[in-house]
């Protein structure tokens, strides 16, 4: 059987790592992604990296994909863009709002020669004219400064801190993904294609959807975390374990676990109110009692019983059984780097569920890309001999 997106072409101009990993997302459920790149390539191929010859972020952004490069400042180079959107499905793009018209390929152009054309433009913060920040630089640390995640770290006596690991670029990639598969059920209802238009500044305040809510009356800075509680990161006696029993029967497994016991019916902690109001009282039990075993201990002695982990570096879990269960790593071997192993999928399907592809280098498959839309021999040798496409 088919996999889910077979036969969706997917033109990817994006850079960095939102729309890079939103349309890698795409490939994993069967789209073809072809990856357009400038002449110097995608920006994040330059970041620094402890890998020699390539980044290490961009070879995880950019899998299921092939890619090609094309001038798209120059004429011949727009020219061949045009007949490659003529045969695509969806075209996505990070520029910012004010670019797409100057290089020709905003999205009332290209519907021009695609009618049903699925345009996802990406940007940081929203393309409306009124807003002004539409046309200001967007990165994750920015949004996260902006939209108040990075002030919810610290305390009163902290500065603000950033979440690492580009949680809003990587959240963000899932709406990409979302907006462009909603889109392609719409046009299968209707035979209409549409603009999409995912943000940064969206999806940095869909992370805080819990906390996002002032009702009538309270002031500006109103608590609006459900606040500290007992959960949390804990030493022990080797190792750290992060545990969190907020449910009856975890908080009556806890207490049996760690050694008191005479807490369960004890009826100043018998609501989680009450028990976070104490956790002055409860975290030095737990801290106590957790030195008697190390993190990975307590996670088998309390294994379904009380939800907690032992806390890991990622190079801990390239070989933990439950990732090599869920075939969540996967080999490949790359020209430059050698082998090396990632992960495989974000979704995994019931239905023709194949393996999936490494990131491409800079320009590996222009020549194959071009042909299979049609350019001859001769169109490819002009191109690249213009500067248009390498």
């Amino acid at each position: 059987m088919a996999e889910a997106l077979q036969g969706i072409v997917v033109l990817d101009l994006t850079a960095y790592l939102a729309g890079p990993y939103g349309c890698a997302i795409l490939g994993d459920v069967g789209a073809e992604v072809i990856k357009i790149e400038p002449p110097r390539g995608d920006a994040l191929r330059q970041y620094p990296s402890s890998l020699t010859d390539e980044c290490r972020t961009f070879l995880g952004a950019n899998r299921n994909k092939r890619s090609i490069v094309l001038d798209l400042k120059s004429a011949d180079g727009q020219a061949a863009f045009y007949r490659l959107v003529e045969r695509a499905d969806v075209v996505v793009h990070n520029f910012r709002p004010s670019v797409p018209a100057r290089l020709g390929i905003d999205y009332e152009t290209l519907r021009g020669r695609r009618p049903d054309l699925i345009y996802c433009s990406l940007t940081g913060y929203g393309e409306n004219e009124d807003g002004p920040l539409r046309d200001h630089p967007g990165y994750d640390t920015m949004l996260q400064c902006f939209t108040g995640l990075a002030s919810m770290q610290g305390n009163d006596s902290e500065q603000p801190q950033i979440l690492q690991g580009s949680i809003v670029d990587y959240h963000t990639a899932s709406f990409v993904a979302i907006g462009i598969l909603s889109a392609l059920v719409h046009r299968l209802r209707t035979g209409e294609g549409q603009h999409v238009k995912p943000s940064l500044l969206r999806s940095a305040i869909s992370l805080q959807a819990g906390q996002f809510i002032w009702a009538e009356g309270e002031p500006r800075d109103v608590e609006r975390w459900w606040g500290a509680s007992y959960s949390g990161i804990y030493p022990t006696k080797d190792g750290f374990l992060y545990l969190q029993a907020t449910t009856p029967a975890f908080w009556q497994n806890l207490c049996l676990s760690l050694g008191f016991a005479q807490l369960v019916d004890d009826p100043r902690y018998d609501t989680l109110k009450k028990r976070v109001a104490l956790r002055d009282e409860i975290k030095p039990l737990i801290r106590k009692s957790l030195k008697q075993h190390t993190a990975v201990e307590w996670e088998e002695l309390m294994l379904g019983k009380v939800p907690c982990i032992a806390v890991r570096s990622i190079g801990d879990i390239f070989d933990h059984p439950q990732l090599l269960a869920e075939e969540l790593v996967i080999e490949h071997e790359h020209p430059r780097v050698g082998t090396y192993r990632t992960m495989s999928k974000a979704v995994k399907m019931g239905v023709a569920d194949k393996a999936t592809t490494r990131a491409p280098m800079l320009g590996e498959h222009t020549d194959e890309v071009l042909a299979q839309f049609g350019f001859k021999e001769g169109e490819i040798a002009a191109l690249r001999a213009k500067g248009a496409a390498a």
